[in-house]
């Protein structure tokens, strides 16, 4: 089946070509609940993630809780309010120290009730993070969207090294540390499931449900994301600077069911 990306809801601003074989052999049938697959990124400060909070109501049941949110105060407050809402929540912290601060980080970040954390793909870093887990899933941050080629060259990586193969490689370090899963852009998908399987967790940032203008470099659509080996999406301000969030949310659950009804 050839799915066009205008078609599927979004010209995207990555590198898909203008068109990109999709089937649905890779659709993710793990025991989640469709509702729960969205993830929205509360990127803003304390106050005004309440406030969506409130106003997005049960248009969404998972939250992601970045930095943004971490340096107003209460990161930890917020987290519990939402458990205790019956949401879950992935704490996207990021966390890059040395192995004994991570450790610490999640040793708190556990008693949040949270899903998930995120923690970048440095593989001492990731063995304090699992050790230390003991009831939050570790997630482990490969490559972030707002980079793509000229980044890594930027970065001082070969210049035969591409983003898909040091995706990868992270990938297999992290899987093999303990992590339940990893954070990737969707473009890395197909290689992710084809390479490694779909026995753990592949969440997908930079989903763009219009055309995409933004720092997000590899982006894909909501279908194209879940098609190609997405668990859950992240989706932050195509709902979050929407005039209307709730409505936007509710749209792509509905996308999001479509995909997963029998």
């Amino acid at each position: 089946m050839v799915y066009d990306s205008v078609q599927m809801g979004e010209r995207t601003g990555a590198v898909l070509g203008p068109e990109t074989e999709v089937g649905r052999e890779h659709l993710s049938t793990k025991r989640i609940p469709p509702e729960k697959r969205l993830i929205f990124a509360l990127d803003t400060n304390i106050g005004d993630a309440r406030h969506l909070v409130m106003t997005l109501g049960d248009s969404v049941q998972f939250y992601k809780l970045g930095l943004e949110v971490l340096m107003s105060g209460n990161y930890l407050e917020l987290a519990k309010e939402l458990v205790e809402q019956g949401k879950e929540v992935l704490l996207d912290f990021k966390s890059f120290d040395v192995p004994r601060t991570v450790a610490a980080a999640v040793r708190e970040a556990r008693q949040s009730g949270g899903t998930f954390a995120t923690v970048h793909a440095h593989d001492e870093m990731l063995k304090a993070a699992v050790a230390e887990s003991n009831g939050i899933q570790i997630l482990a941050v490969t490559v972030l969207t707002s980079l793509d080629q000229s980044d890594l060259l930027a970065l001082g990586f070969p210049a035969q090294v591409t983003v898909e193969e040091l995706v990868l490689s992270r990938a297999k370090r992290a899987l093999d540390i303990g992590c339940a899963g990893v954070i990737s852009s969707g473009l890395e998908l197909p290689a992710l499931r084809a390479d490694l399987g779909d026995k753990f967790v592949i969440v997908v940032p930079g989903i763009r449900p219009v055309e995409n203008s933004d720092d997000h470099k590899r982006t894909v659509s909501v279908e194209q994301a879940f098609l190609m080996g997405a668990d859950y999406i992240v989706v932050g301000r195509p709902i979050r600077d929407h005039n209307d969030p709730r409505a936007a949310a509710e749209a792509i659950q509905q996308r999001i069911a479509a995909l997963f009804k029998n």
